[in-house]
């Protein structure tokens, strides 16, 4: 189970076998909520719908969820300054409540709302993305090595 905290900015991971972490993440610099567009994090009960990027190097570059070849380095964010960096892995998630973050203008999914990681070089712990959770490279592939599709994400 893993409950992300958009108050305290962080992210705990609780796994059947009792393990337990917890993580600094960085939420919608717009606050929270489920309406498409609004670029807002969404609250609610959740599960890791895929997850896409295991293997890859750190600091791994997706567009559209795919790999684009590229390695994220400040030389690259300085020509392409415009992006919205998906780093390392992505955990697509996918709403659990009809009507709150499922189906019609509210759907999780279909808003592309993941936990990926992030440039290392940004301020974690404080709100600062634009819908989704974004964590610290490292962070994110030990979660992502911990989890699997099916997990159970609550976002309050």
């Amino acid at each position: 189970m893993i409950v992300i905290d958009t108050a305290a900015q962080t992210l705990q991971y609780t796994g059947p076998d009792g393990l337990s972490r917890r993580y600094p993440v960085s939420t919608s610099k717009h606050g929270a909520g489920e309406l498409n567009g609004s670029f807002k994090t969404p609250r609610g009960r959740h599960q890791i719908r895929a997850k896409i990027g295991a293997g890859c190097p750190l600091g791994t570059v997706f567009v559209g969820r795919r790999a684009t070849g590229e390695v994220y380095s400040d030389a690259l964010a300085s020509r392409h300054p415009e992006r919205d960096w998906i780093l390392t892995r992505i955990l697509w998630l996918s709403g659990l409540e009809p009507g709150r973050n499922r189906f019609g203008d509210r759907d999780t999914m279909r808003r592309y709302i993941y936990i990926h990681g992030m440039p290392d070089s940004e301020p974690c712990g404080t709100p600062g993305s634009i819908g989704c959770i974004r964590m610290r490279n490292a962070d994110i592939v030990e979660l992502f090595d911990f989890v699997s599709a099916g997990t159970d994400v609550l976002i309050q």
